[in-house]
């Protein structure tokens, strides 16, 4: 079965202005989201407690560490709502 992937155009912005190689690894991970939302072989890809349906992962280790935040929104659909540093990302408010 194949999902749809969707990126807000706010998060798709942001995306652009990461390093080149994090917005590469960005879109290999909304290529993979495709098979759908649970992604174990992504690194420290995990469910986040307390949210029903939302998912997030580390795209590139170091120092920033990038990671990328998703929601289910429907049977078959996906929402990306963050990608960006570790730093950055507030889970509870983005799913």
């Amino acid at each position: 079965m194949t999902w749809t992937v969707t990126i807000p155009g706010k998060v798709s912005k942001k995306t652009k202005r990461l390093p080149e190689d994090v917005q590469d690894v960005a879109e290999l991970l909304v290529l993979s989201l495709a098979s759908g939302p649970i992604r174990p072989e992504w690194s420290h890809y995990g469910k986040i407690t307390g949210r029903k349906g939302c998912h997030h992962c580390h795209i590139q280790r170091g120092r920033p560490t990038y990671v990328a935040v998703w929601r289910e929104i429907g049977p078959t659909e996906i929402e990306v709502t963050y990608v960006g540093t570790h730093e950055g990302a507030v889970y509870g408010r983005l799913c």
